[in-house]
């Protein structure tokens, strides 16, 4: 699947063969306070190895590259199913990580676009994307919002900082149903 935006910023489906590039993004928008919950340190090979599986076995991965320098990744965003039968309708551990600074350049937008956009014409059994987002991080959601996600909760104290300040982390919903198409 190939979206493009003002034919600059393209969206491709992420491979394993990404590995070393999504663990230098991910290690670049994790060095930036509010950028993804883990720390720079946390971000493992092992860890954006299991989630790139996850997304290849059952969900979605997308990715866009620099299109100046194509080995580089700019932005990447990944969901997958829990694993587990009641859940089988639903996409979870959702995260989009876009790099500093190509942030406000609307490669967030189209690369979300794209993975509701996949959701709903490839993957017709999942009727709901959910994530989690902090609670002071108010410019996601209202990003999110604005894709039809709807705040479904307060999760109290979960996020603990590097200061020790607690604060809620926000479970966020995006329904869609067959049935909606028809009406």
């Amino acid at each position: 699947m190939r979206n493009t935006m003002e034919l600059k910023y393209v969206v491709r489906e992420g491979e394993i063969s990404d590995l070393h590039k999504v663990v230098a993004l991910y290690r670049t928008v994790a060095s930036r306070s509010g950028g993804i919950a883990r720390e720079a340190d946390e971000v493992t090979e092992a860890y954006v190895r299991s989630f790139i599986e996850k997304s290849l076995e059952s969900g979605i991965i997308l990715t866009v590259e620099n299109p100046e320098k194509p080995d580089t990744l700019i932005a990447e965003v990944h969901t997958y199913k829990p694993g587990i039968k009641v859940f089988a309708h639903i996409f979870s551990d959702l995260t989009i990580a876009v790099h500093p600074d190509y942030q406000g350049k609307w490669i967030g937008k189209l690369l979300f676009g794209t993975l509701l956009q996949e959701t709903i014409s490839k993957h017709s059994e999942v009727m709901r994307v959910e994530l989690l987002v902090r609670e002071s991080n108010k410019r996601a959601i209202e990003f999110y919002e604005k894709f039809g996600f709807n705040i479904e909760g307060r999760l109290e104290n979960r996020i603990c900082d590097k200061t020790g300040k607690l604060e809620a982390d926000i479970p966020m919903g995006w329904t869609f149903s067959a049935c909606w198409q028809q009406v």
